[in-house]
């Protein structure tokens, strides 16, 4: 008889034990932003200029295809963040662009509560 008590207050504990466990469980938290600044759209002309051409059978067609090049100036601005209470993780990152100009950092926060903050830096003259 013992021995049953003793069983069934070993499973009740276990129970106890899970159910707590269970109720300290916190979702986990992520953000992020990202916004984007498109210049406007340009218009690109092509000039094609047709030969008349007298049609041979035996001659092989060539299609030419014509490299259309445009360039919009590059600006954006980007961010995350998570936040993960379950298994402590904690990071971030922000960014910033315009045109050959990057600036941004990333965060983390270490398990021993110390933060670690790179911050950078990067145009056309110094890479």
């Amino acid at each position: 008889m013992k021995l049953k008590v003793v069983c069934a207050l070993s499973v009740l504990a276990l129970v106890t034990e899970a159910v707590t466990v269970h109720k300290q469980h916190k979702h986990a938290f992520s953000s992020q932003h990202f916004l984007r600044h498109d210049g406007h759209a340009q218009k690109v002309y092509i000039i094609e200029h047709h030969k008349p051409s007298k049609h041979d059978p035996h001659k092989k067609e060539e299609h030419k295809h014509k490299h259309v090049d445009y360039y919009t100036h590059p600006k954006y601005k980007y961010g995350y963040k998570v936040e993960d209470h379950h298994t402590g993780d904690k990071k971030s990152q922000h960014e910033h662009r315009d045109g050959d100009s990057v600036k941004g950092y990333y965060e983390l926060h270490e398990p021993g509560g110390t933060v670690r903050r790179v911050e950078y830096h990067a145009d056309k003259h110094s890479g």
